[in-house]
Order: structure tokens, then sequence, then C-alpha cells
């Protein structure tokens, strides 16, 4: 057989946030965890991404109890997970004792790798999370985050690529969220990348615009180490090429995936109730299962898209989608073209829809932004619109430092906010990145336990 390639697989992370909008309880992939383990997989991409704010917010879970019920049953493949550098797993940055703190617990509760990536790819708002991702004994995964731009230049991607190296980091991925690398691009940038990094390089695609399978089959026969893939039950459309079908054409080519045909059957016969069952309540919606080619134009992410949607239909507006969708390149150019990633993605979508809806262009400025414009994101990839900046700041110069600077440790107040209510070194960060959701949380497990002991006293009574 020819060169080995890892496969991830994504559907307990990014294949169900991408079509589910993160709704896969634990209760629904429990029993085929041991499968996964056994199906050869390089790792399971199971948490990161929303899933923390999701099961607080929605799945009455506690996601550090998640992650250990995974690890408890997930004994021979690698956890993975996605980090969002500074930002950790919220939407704003924290301060530099948060991120290593959340990055060591992590580590300490069964991840392995960790994807780390910023949003506008300031290696600035990634040191700290990599430095500690390495001093705690994990994989540090560096990320490119790909978009097109006149200022994403291929030249500029192989350096970034060599920075991220040079920080310390063990492996490098490609992360094209938007599903807009072509397969020519793809085969161009891994073969750069490989002829000037010594360490492995991944690529991260999604199904969005039909290019996925193409464009991988292009990454590896140009030397990339291994692509992310979702089981076909939750594959394509928004999600990741399909596991089965990547693995069965790469073997024929002489490729060894080292993955069990067998077991991805199981896998896969596993998850088409669960498809099915979120078909059926409406939690998938068919549309984010089709070919969306417009993506290439707008650039916008599957995630994106849906959360663009159910906004303008909250508004009675959706007849104006596609006065929105033509308004993001436009705020994008504006802010020096910031990749669609979180949170650059929500704060150029909620922008956009407001310059449509508003009736006048930026009369409605959202907070985001300003701090964007600020400089409290950090350093803007291409020159941003100055009239809108001068317009935003006034005579107030931008910060041109590291955001994460200018902060101070979250935990303290934490610690004292929460008192009795955290039981755990991991309550107390569940509630920095997530206050109101997490102390819900908390106060809705109280509540719970003092009723099953009422009702044990009953019982004994």
């Amino acid at each position: 057989m020819g060169k080995n390639i890892h496969i991830t697989e994504t559907v307990l992370r990014d294949a169900n946030q991408s079509q589910i909008a993160t709704r896969l309880k634990r209760e629904e992939f429990a029993d085929i965890l041991e499968t996964l383990d056994q199906a050869g997989y390089y790792s399971l991409e199971c948490w990161g991404g929303a899933t923390f704010d999701s099961c607080l917010r929605y799945l009455d879970e506690d996601p550090w109890e998640r992650l250990r019920f995974i690890k408890s049953k997930v004994k021979n493949t690698k956890l993975q997970m996605l980090l969002r550098g500074q930002n950790v797993l919220g939407y704003s940055h924290y301060s530099d004792e948060f991120v290593t703190e959340f990055v060591k617990k992590s580590i300490e509760n069964g991840m392995d790798i960790i994807r780390i990536f910023d949003a506008l790819n300031d290696v600035r708002n990634m040191e700290t999370a990599i430095k500690a991702t390495i001093e705690a004994g994990g994989h540090a995964q560096g990320t490119i985050c790909y978009t097109t731009s006149p200022i994403h230049t291929f030249e500029n991607y192989v350096k970034l690529g060599k920075t991220i190296e040079d920080m310390g980091c063990h492996s490098l991925c490609i992360k094209d969220m938007a599903g807009i690398m072509s397969p020519q691009m793809a085969y161009d940038l891994v073969k750069a990348l490989k002829a000037e990094l010594k360490i492995p390089v991944y690529v991260h695609t999604h199904m969005t615009t039909g290019l996925g399978a193409m464009t991988y089959l292009s990454a590896v026969q140009a030397g990339a180490d291994g692509i992310d893939c979702a089981i076909s039950a939750f594959s394509g459309g928004t999600a990741q090429p399909p596991t089965e079908t990547m693995v069965y054409t790469l073997n024929e080519m002489g490729y060894d995936c080292g993955i069990d045909s067998k077991a991805t059957k199981k896998i896969n016969d596993f998850f088409k109730p669960v498809q099915e069952k979120y078909l059926k309540d409406g939690g998938l919606n068919p549309s984010v299962l089709s070919t969306k080619i417009d993506a290439l134009n707008y650039q916008i992410p599957g995630g994106m898209l849906s959360n663009m949607i159910s906004q303008l239909t909250a508004m009675k507006s959706l007849d104006r989608l596609e006065e929105v969708l033509s308004e993001v390149p436009n705020v994008r150019k504006d802010l020096g073209y910031p990749p669609l990633v979180t949170p650059m993605s929500q704060i150029v979508g909620a922008q956009s829809v407001s310059n449509v809806l508003g009736g006048k262009r930026y009369g409605n400025v959202s907070k985001e932004v300003k701090a964007y414009l600020k400089g409290f994101y950090g350093t803007a990839p291409g020159p941003v619109n100055e009239a809108l900046q001068k317009e935003v700041l006034g005579d107030e110069k931008p910060f041109t430092g590291r955001p994460a600077d200018t902060l101070e440790s979250e935990l303290p107040a934490a610690r004292e906010h929460l008192g009795k209510l955290a039981r755990s070194e991991e309550d107390i960060l569940s509630y920095v990145a997530f206050p109101a959701q997490a102390e819900a949380y908390f106060e809705s497990r109280e509540e719970k336990e003092a009723l099953k002991v009422s009702y044990t006293i009953e019982e004994v009574k």
C-alpha cells in the first residue's frame, strides 16, 4: 500500500454542528462510542466549537462530564477539539490565565489534539493556547483559516504555515470553513506547505459548494497527511465529505486509511435513525444538505447562513435574504477581508443584516464592529475602510497591541461569585465561558439533586 492517510471523524462535533446546530445528545451517540474507537480513525473530533455552549444552553449536559464519558469509552483513538485561540469557545477574548487553565483542564479531562485557530489568522491570538497545549502534554495543531481575497495570497499562507511551525505546533491544519477551496488550490497549497514544513499537514473542508471530496483528493495527491470526514448519514451539504466514500476511493488509489469498513457500516447504520429523527422533527432542515454554489461568491459558512435565515425569519424579512447575501462581501471588504469564521462570521453577518434592513449602510454600527475597528479582536488582515473607521473612532487611535494584554484574569471574581455552587475548577471555567448558561445549569443541577434526595427519603419512609 501507499502512504497512510489519517482520517478524522467529525460526526460528534462538526458534522452535527453543521447540520443539526450541535443538538446531538450524549444518549444519542453513547452506544456507538466503542465501535467508533475500533474503526481505525486517527482521531474523533468530539468537543470544542459550539459543543460547549450547546451542552449548557440546550442539552442540559455538563460539557466536561460529556468529555470524560467519551474518554471512558474511547481507549485507542485520539480525541480532538476545536479551540478559537484567545476566544477559547466563546465570542470575545479571554485572559491568558483563563486560556491556559482551560487548555490544561481539557487535556486533564481526556483531550489529546487541540486544533487552535484565530478568526483573523493573527498568530498573537493563538500563542497562549499553543504554549499551554504543549506544556500540558497535548498535541497542538495550528490552523490557517482559508479564505479568498486580494490580500489572502498563496505566499502569505505559506508564510503563515511556517510561522505556525516555528511556534512549536506539532501539526498544521488548513481549515476551509465555507467549502470554497478549489481542488487546484488545495493541491498547490498543500504541495507548497509540504515543501516548506517538517510537520504534518491536515485539510478540513465542507461539502457546501460541492467541491469537498475533489478538494480532499487533490490535497492527498499533493501530500496531505490527513483529512476530516463525516460518517455518511451526517455527511454532505454543510458537513464534511462522507467517510466511507473517501476511504473507498483512497484505498482504490493505493492509499492506506487504516479504516475497517465493517465498523463504518455499523456506525452508519447506528446514525441513520438518528438522522431520520432530526429530519422528522425539523432539527435537520433538508436545505443544509443541498449544494450552495453561491457560497463561492459570498463565502458564507453553513452555520452563518442558517443563523442569517433564522434572524431574517424572526424579523419577517426572509424575502430580503439575497440583498443581505450581496451585502456580506461589501462589509467584509470594509473590515479588511476577515475570514468568515466564528466570531467574524457572526459579526459580519449581523452588520450586513443591519445595513440592509436599517435603510442606511452603517446607520447602526454594532458594538462588535466598533471593537473590531478599535483593534480589540486583533490586526485586520487588510486595510479597513478609513471613512468608516473615522466615523466610529473619531480622533481615537486604534489599538495595535495584543488584545489579551489588556485583560485581567476572570477566575478570582468567578470563584467568589459562584461560591459553593461551583463544585470544581471546571465549573469555574464553564461559568467564565458562558456565565448565564453555566449558572442556570448549576442551579438546575442542585434542584434535581434535592428532588432526588426527597424522593429517596419518601421511599425510605
